[in-house]
């Protein structure tokens, strides 16, 4: 695989990662939620259900799961169940800001925030498709065997990708916290949150 290959990749990457769209949607409103940590956790765990999402694609799996539209579609259920139960929470989270306080927002919850934006993650059967359709296009033939290829295709893509959301969860979550000390805007910013986690869920359900 040649470096600029690589490099022109790494060049498509920045301007996909830059877009936004769901993934940048879901740590803009965990930012604005809880706070600047929390949104830099929730683009790690993106980061990590990319890496599943690499690893499955240089094992063949996105191809499976192609054709197995059953999959898919558990698959695409159980992404919205999960983003319905984090605007459930996060609505719930409005009626008490104090405790959506930064301060008081713990270890576990951040590591539940992790686990929820890796399962978000994997659970979008659009980004099987992305790499289906996607990665193909800079793939060589001879040299490195495809799956090596498609492994660090996946590296670059996650390197490029937190790189972009971690940025958003910073700036997202330094908005929230200028705003923590009045009450009545952080608990919009709650609502808002919980309003964008459930249009990711019918978008999820319903974007085909």
């Amino acid at each position: 695989m040649e470096l600029s290959i690589v490099l022109a990749f790494a060049v498509a990457c920045v301007v996909i990662s830059v877009v936004p769209g769901p993934d940048m949607m879901f740590i803009m409103a965990n930012g604005i939620a809880r706070g600047r940590r929390t949104g830099v956790v929730a683009a790690a765990g993106m980061s990590t259900g990319m890496l599943g999402h690499t690893v499955a694609a240089a094992l063949g799996l996105g191809a499976l799961l192609q054709a197995a539209p059953v999959a898919l579609e558990a698959v695409r259920i159980a992404g919205a169940v999960f983003l319905v139960y984090m605007a459930i929470t996060t609505l719930r989270s409005a009626k008490d800001v104090a405790r959506t306080a930064p301060a008081r927002f713990g270890e576990r919850s951040l590591r539940r925030t992790f686990a929820m934006a890796t399962l978000v993650n994997l659970s979008n059967p659009k980004v099987v498709f992305f790499y289906l359709a996607f990665f193909p296009q800079f793939v060589t033939e001879g040299g490195w065997p495809v799956p090596v290829q498609f492994l660090v295709m996946g590296g670059v893509l996650i390197v490029v990708g937190f790189s972009v959301d971690a940025t958003v969860g910073l700036v997202s979550g330094t908005l929230s916290k200028l705003l923590l000390s009045r009450p009545a805007i952080q608990r919009w910013l709650n609502r808002v949150s919980a309003a964008i986690f459930g249009g990711l869920a019918v978008r999820l359900v319903a974007d085909r």
